[in-house]
């Protein structure tokens, strides 16, 4: 996540900055003059695990630090060392480090960390729960979730593994209880007795258990615990080791293992086309050996062992590769997957960063080739017979394959990229691959070769100035960069970061930089993105970063979803929403438009059809796509060579540029329809006049 003017860009062409004083009049040709097709998967999601968007966030799972694999770290810096390090970690003594967090003792219980007797070699640390020889009532675990748990009348599925201790087993056990509970009141929404053998109940292996737990009712409020109970007077004076604690509400289109379901239904809303996972950073992981490796989040949750995230918290790798492709299946989108390409970050990030050296580099080609087989092999071969075995028998198909992340932080991608494309494509030959460094951004000086047929994933993190001054930035693009024609591009990751200042965007966290997307943040992009849509034939793909934001952590604000454990608190921002209906209003084909009154800026324009509702040239709902940066109104003429009947219109708008969406006023910015009179349409149904509101992008609907 860098701006790209840092890196020495060069900006092609900027719009004028003539002001549009005398209003606007637009020729738009329907009937008459060249179209292009639009780009079919122009609007789409990037993911990676920052802002606990992933585990806490988007991958269901209710339980926090379910398996002991690891903990929080603080990445500072100290004025007689070099670079950053660890400078505060939850585990005091080893930084990422097991730890106990979420977890909480009931009754006269004591909960520690033990590593004599682990689950799997993959989690190597349980938990040791003793229950004191005097122990009465109710005794056992608890945990708080991700800053609580949701609790509706709705079926939750529990599952945990246990062992007894062998030399004090007292084999008297007949029934554990899980239940949910208020974490305020002690009340108990759900519980379920799971009967025990205690005598057959072995010391040797772990015992998965699991249970369904039905609440009645809707708790009031997300501050909720989960607990794993015994009777003291059947276990006094017994020790058990326990891990894998699972809880999971009903998931997106009831996958095992599988999404959260309310955040899944909000970005399915807007339409995406694609998917682009895993990173961002968390790929290359911060050093080579703790980079996203595919072969480590797959199959059982027993062999998973996780990884230190690359945003400070610990990523338990339940949401995998694999349910990263059903995820795309689900939502019936492409998968765009990014493979490591042997280039990690470091924890100093002082440059350069860690680079597989050169002839070492084969390895880390053959894990990637391995990774596209297991997705799209037959049963036939190795890797597709094991995802196979893993539930999924039917192959995937994956249009497109990044090569690495924002390389244009290293000075070796002009080498790395062509041994593993060269590699990939003999294999692939249908597929698209995405290089991270192009021309403008090689810190080497030496260009990166991205052969025809190919993209480049290029970075925006700037101010709305800046998408207002660079409108006309991909109009020229391929012939200015000496690709030519046959070199697309993908924005993979791109927003209004901060406020228009001298200096430009503001990448500290002071008071330049935006804390959520306001308006003018949205009017920014939303310019960029109308740059997108009428220039179909460079830019292909794009997606907005970052895409989800835990309200209780986080590493980077502004973003596009946030959320906390409680559905109700979920906010759609104002930069989701223009989106939104982008997507949903793309048309088919771009549609010829001549200004002939007035210019861009304050207003900028788009025009496209759906052509193929009808089938005819003159036929369709035509889109019109309006944006006023100016806080006063503007009138706008449409002239058209075909007859209008009726204009709808989509309008998302505020007087107050710097407003947002927010925790209890999250719709404060959202799109409001609305339909023109009659009387706005002339000339024998030719002509639409419209008064563009101040600050407010709108699509209008013509049939």
């Amino acid at each position: 996540m860098v701006p790209l003017v840092a890196l020495g860009v060069l900006l092609f062409s900027c719009t004028t900055t003539a002001q549009n004083t005398t209003g606007l009049t637009l020729e738009i040709s329907v009937a008459s003059g060249t179209r292009n097709k639009t780009a079919p998967y122009l609007h789409g999601l990037f993911f990676e695990d920052i802002n606990h968007s992933g585990d806490g966030g988007l991958y269901a799972e209710l339980i926090r630090n379910r398996a002991f694999q690891g903990s929080d770290v603080t990445i500072g810096g100290s004025s007689n060392i070099k670079g950053s390090h660890i400078v505060a970690s939850e585990n005091p003594l080893v930084p990422w480090g097991p730890t106990l967090t979420g977890w909480r003792a009931i009754g006269s219980a004591r909960l520690s960390l033990d590593v004599l007797n682990p689950l799997s070699t993959a989690l190597p640390t349980v938990m040791r729960v003793d229950i004191p020889v005097d122990a009465t009532g109710e005794v056992g675990i608890l945990n708080e979730g991700w800053w609580g748990m949701d609790i509706q009348p709705q079926e939750y599925t529990a599952s945990f593994y246990i062992k007894p201790a062998q030399a004090v087993y007292s084999k008297s056990l007949t029934h554990i209880t899980t239940s949910l509970r208020s974490n305020a009141t002690g009340e108990i929404w759900a519980a379920e007795e799971i009967r025990v053998d205690g005598p057959t109940l072995s010391t040797l292996e772990y015992t998965q258990f699991r249970s369904t737990l039905f609440p009645a009712k809707a708790a009031p409020d997300s501050d909720n615990t989960f607990a794993v109970t015994f009777n003291a007077s059947e276990v006094a004076g017994n020790s058990f080791f326990v891990s894998l604690v699972s809880l999971f509400p009903p998931t997106y289109k009831d996958r095992p293992n599988g999404l959260r379901k309310d955040l899944a239904e909000v970005l399915a809303e807007i339409r995406p086309k694609f998917l682009r996972f895993p990173g961002g950073n968390n790929l290359e992981g911060l050093t080579i050996q703790t980079r996203w490796q595919w072969k480590k989040n797959i199959g059982p949750l027993t062999e998973r062992p996780g990884r230190p995230g690359d945003w400070s918290y610990y990523n338990t790798d339940g949401l995998g590769y694999l349910e990263f492709l059903e995820w795309c299946e689900d939502m019936e989108i492409e998968p765009l997957l990014s493979v490591y390409a042997g280039y990690s970050l470091d924890i100093t990030n002082i440059s350069p960063a860690n680079t597989v050296p050169q002839e070492s580099m084969q390895p880390y080609i053959t894990e990637a080739l391995e990774q596209l087989e297991y997705a799209m092999g037959s049963t036939e071969t190795k890797w597709g017979a094991l995802r196979a075995s893993h539930g999924h028998p039917s192959p995937f198909q994956i249009r497109f394959v990044e090569i690495g992340n924002e390389d244009f932080f290293s000075s070796s991608y002009y080498w790395r990229f062509p041994l593993f494309y060269s590699a990939l494509k003999a294999v692939y030959p249908n597929v698209t691959f995405i290089a991270t460094q192009a021309t403008e951004s090689s810190p080497s000086g030496i260009n990166t070769a991205i052969p025809a047929g190919n993209m480049w994933d290029m970075h925006h993190y700037e101010t709305p100035q800046f998408f207002k001054d660079n409108f006309n930035y991909f109009d020229n693009w391929q012939n200015a960069s000496g690709y030519g024609d046959g070199v697309q591009i993908f924005v993979g990751e791109y927003s209004v970061l901060s406020r228009d200042r001298p200096g430009g965007v503001d990448w500290s966290n002071g008071v330049g930089r935006f804390a959520y997307p306001t308006m003018v943040a949205a009017i920014g992009e939303a310019i960029y993105g109308l740059a997108m849509e009428r220039n179909p034939h460079v830019v292909q793909l794009s997606s907005y970063a970052p895409l989800l934001q835990n309200f209780n952590a986080y590493q980077w604000t502004p973003n596009f979803i946030a959320f906390t454990a409680d559905t109700k608190d979920t906010v759609r921002s104002t930069s989701y929403y223009w989106q939104k209906m982008f997507s949903w209003y793309k048309g088919t084909e771009t549609l010829p438009v001549r200004n002939s009154e007035g210019g861009f800026d304050p207003v900028w324009w788009h025009a496209a059809i759906d052509a193929e509702e009808t089938g005819t040239l003159a036929a369709g709902r035509v889109y019109v796509k309006l944006i006023n940066a100016d806080t006063t109104p503007h009138a706008i003429t449409l002239n058209l060579d075909v007859k209008v009947s009726t204009v709808n219109g989509t309008i998302l708008t505020n007087e107050d540029e710097y407003a947002f969406n927010y925790r209890n006023n999250a719709t404060a910015i959202s799109p409001k329809t609305f339909t023109l009179d009659e009387s706005v349409i002339g000339n024998g149904g030719k002509q639409v006049t419209y008064e563009l509101p101040g600050l407010a992008i709108v699509v209008l609907e013509l049939k």
